[in-house]
């Protein structure tokens, strides 16, 4: 299983900065003059609009206000309200910047919109923000960095308290494009909508930014999004990736075919962690699944499937991919458990307490480091932060992706946007989880199903680094998707809930993947 080589769909792929001028110029070169930021301004019109109708019933006579910066960002938002102008809006453009785009102000005038130059004096600005219907966002682009200066920050700040609407046009002020960091969320905008221009950017699916960006409405404006690198790509899970990698079994398949799954979870004191991963591996795409560990008696009570026995990793026969850590512990047995799951060439996902030994053993490190396959970390923010000896700060993508380097490894990066990074290829991001699933033992299931999807695709063919990035991308949208039923009609979910609801996630994926793919 490789990575797909088509060019990406636009609502999946996110683009960093230096990626997105380049796709740019080359389309400005290859398309008439204006071209690009006429395409933009109507789809940012258009959504406007619908913004409108919903919220009042009619664009005529409602009243939106522009927040205009400098750049293009700033053009689309002119252009965009010159539009909503010719349909009765009432357009009040503040320009918060020492320049504008002067071909979207002669349009805006000559629709009969207003411009205001916003100096010292904020108290009519702010009082058009204060009774706008909706506000779009136009001050800063992909290039802006830090939070919003003067007078902007104040005027989004009034667009925070009120009741407008408020679209970004493209990525919401304040945020940064590649990382999603948002140095003061009191100085950024907060959007109920994004209209995004040509391609997502990382910065609106991962971190403050994911939670300033709202709605993400993603449109063509004629990008060549063919020939991408894919080590500055971040893709977008959705399910037809998903279910990409939940292939059906065939009619030749057996158990084994279908992989084999082993587990090295649990412990006397936490017994359940071994149950929860175990749930998770029965429902995803292994048929087979075996259990080596101290807790092999509550395993068989609760799943009498599961082949499960005391003893070593290493005598508990053949499996396509080990799952160790979960609640496992940290002592001797724990140990040999990781040295002997790394021996040999098959996958290995490493969570929780197997984590923590391989930041602290140095035996432990340097077989995960060199051995033969891929090894798989399943950190939260905190474990990563003992991998990388120290905190992790806001830009989790490249601490995600420092700790892949140093370790060799895919890390799977859990949190409310799961970022998955391979040390090559694309990186994934998976959104579906909903807050319910930050409970005690989740984490478990994830790593159970992971495990179960990772052995059966070893055993339609070898793993490598990219390949496992797309699993395990797979399986965090799986896990997510299982939770976000668990929590249907707002019930209180615990991790036994999540795992109960993967066989329905899982079909539910399944039915979205093409007949014989």
């Amino acid at each position: 299983m490789s990575p797909t080589t088509t060019a990406p769909r636009p609502a999946t792929v996110a683009l960093d900065v230096e990626t997105v001028r380049r796709v740019e110029a080359e389309a400005m070169a290859r398309l008439p003059e204006g071209t690009l930021m006429a395409r933009a301004a109507t789809a940012v019109a258009v959504s406007a609009g619908q913004m409108l109708r919903d919220l009042l019933g009619r664009v005529t006579g409602a009243r939106v206000v522009l927040l205009v910066g400098a750049g293009d960002n700033g053009g689309d938002a002119l252009h965009a309200g010159a539009r909503l102008a010719t349909r009765g809006a009432r357009v009040d453009a503040l320009l918060v910047a020492d320049r504008h785009h002067e071909a979207g102000a002669d349009a805006l005038r000559r629709a009969g919109g207003r411009l205001h130059v916003v100096d010292g004096d904020l108290v009519a600005a702010a009082e058009l923000v204060a009774a706008a219907d909706l506000v779009v966002d136009g001050v800063l682009g992909i290039g802006g960095r830090g939070a919003l200066r003067e007078p902007a920050a104040t005027l989004a700040a009034v667009a925070r308290e009120t009741d407008a609407s408020v679209l970004a046009v493209d990525l919401p002020s304040g945020v940064d494009a590649d990382t999603g960091v948002v140095e003061d969320a009191d100085r950024a905008v907060r959007a109920d909508r994004t209209v995004v221009m040509g391609a997502l950017k990382p910065g609106l699916l991962v971190g403050e930014g994911a939670r300033l960006s709202g709605d993400l409405e993603v449109v063509d404006i004629g990008l060549d999004l063919g020939g991408l690198d894919p080590a500055r790509t971040l893709v977008l899970v959705d399910d037809e990736l998903a279910a990409s990698v939940l292939a059906r079994p065939g009619a030749g398949d057996d158990k084994y075919t279908r992989g084999v799954v082993g587990l090295s979870t649990g412990s006397e004191r936490y017994p359940g962690a071994a149950i929860l991963s175990t749930a998770g591996a029965r429902h995803g795409t292994a048929g087979y699944v075996r259990y080596s560990g101290p807790a092999h008696a509550e395993v068989v009570r609760a799943w009498p499937d599961v082949v499960a026995k005391p003893g070593r990793v290493g005598v508990a026969g053949r499996a396509q991919c080990w799952v160790v850590g979960c609640g496992r512990g940290t002592d001797e047995d724990a140990r040999l458990a990781i040295l002997d799951a790394a021996a040999p060439p098959t996958p290995l996902v490493l969570d929780a307490d197997a984590l923590t030994l391989l930041a602290e053993d140095a035996e432990v490190r340097a077989a995960v480091i060199s051995r033969p396959g891929v090894t798989v970390l399943t950190p939260h923010d905190g474990e990563l932060a003992r991998l990388a000896g120290g905190r992790v700060g806001p830009d989790r993508l490249a601490a995600a992706r420092e700790v892949a380097d140093a370790y060799r490894a895919v890390v799977l990066l859990k949190g409310s946007a799961t970022v998955v990074v391979a040390p090559d290829g694309p990186s994934y991001v998976a959104v579906a989880a909903p807050p319910e699933l930050a409970t005690a033992g989740t984490g478990d299931v994830l790593a159970g199903v992971l495990g179960s999807l990772l052995a059966g695709v070893q055993a339609r063919g070898q793993v490598d680094p990219a390949s496992a990035a797309r699993v395990a991308g797979a399986a965090a949208h799986v896990h997510g998707l299982a939770g976000a039923l668990a929590a249907r009609g707002g019930r209180p979910v615990a991790s036994p809930d999540v795992a109960a609801a993967l066989p329905e996630a899982v079909a539910r994926l399944r039915a979205a993947r093409p007949a014989g793919a």
